[in-house]
């Protein structure tokens, strides 16, 4: 690990006010335990996934995760409850739980099981119970949210694209999460109406963290987000985790990632 002693030049950025949307609704899981019951599809809801919905298909990911390094049993608990094929395409369903990305239009994608509950372990950083409140930066498809929401009290996601910002709401509606709130805003800005937070993580990078996330995070909260690590448009990555106590800030640059870039403003 590489620790970097002064925290990085803020980016300019574009405000825009984010629009919240309601609650997916429905109830809220409590602890590890709760998450099956949490995101049970209702009855009479249509299957999808051409077997993609069996448990042991997500079993079997969440036992490879675990060969990975993940060790935190609340995350590879939400990581077996949620369905990640119900966020892909129909044509990518067969490739839903394999440990890749893939798309999910409008040139953005779906993070890798072994990203998402990477730093989802990070964020937690050795919790014994769940986190406060949580923003996420960059919505997608809505399948990162439905893991956090099962990590957290509250979460606050926002995206800046409108066509995806609708598609998660579409995906997350069968889940009725009532603790996760989609936001269509500029997520460079973080959202200052829900602050301070007990966590932020980013799935874009950018070229430092916009200095409003930092602003947005609790004193003993944690930020976890990718930065670019190469200089000029090599376009190389690395996670990086900020720490915010009452004596400043700790940050540190972890392992090389590659997300889609970090931009201002709506679309």
């Amino acid at each position: 690990m590489k620790e970097r002693p002064s925290f990085p030049a803020r980016l300019d950025f574009s405000v825009g006010k984010p629009k919240a949307s309601r609650p997916v609704s429905g109830g809220v899981a409590h602890g590890a335990g709760a998450a099956r019951q949490a995101v049970r599809q209702p009855a009479g809801a249509p299957s999808q996934g051409h077997g993609m919905d069996s448990s042991a298909v997500r079993m079997n990911m969440v036992q490879k995760l675990a060969g990975q390094g993940i060790t935190d049993a609340l995350v590879l608990s939400a990581m077996g409850a949620i369905e990640r094929h119900r966020f892909v395409d129909s044509a990518l369903v067969n490739q839903a739980y394999e440990d890749t990305s893939l798309p999910i239009g409008l040139g953005q994608t779906i993070s890798k099981p072994g990203v998402v509950s990477r730093m989802a372990e990070l964020l937690r950083n050795g919790a014994s119970g769940r986190l406060g409140r949580v923003l996420e930066i960059g919505t997608g498809c809505g399948y990162q949210a439905a893991v956090l929401s099962l990590l957290a009290d509250e979460v606050y996601s926002i995206e800046r694209l409108r066509g995806l910002h609708d598609k998660a709401r579409e995906n997350l509606r069968h889940l009725r999460l009532a603790n996760l709130h989609l936001l269509f805003g500029d997520g460079m800005a973080g959202y200052a109406k829900g602050a301070p937070y007990a966590a932020i993580i980013a799935a874009a990078g950018g070229e430092a963290v916009p200095q409003a996330w930092v602003d947005q995070l609790a004193v003993g909260g944690r930020l976890v987000a990718p930065v670019s690590a190469g200089t000029g448009s090599s376009g190389k990555q690395a996670l990086m985790v900020i720490d915010k106590t009452a004596q400043g800030l700790r940050q540190t640059v972890l392992e090389a990632v590659h997300f889609v870039p970090l931009k201002s403003g709506v679309a």
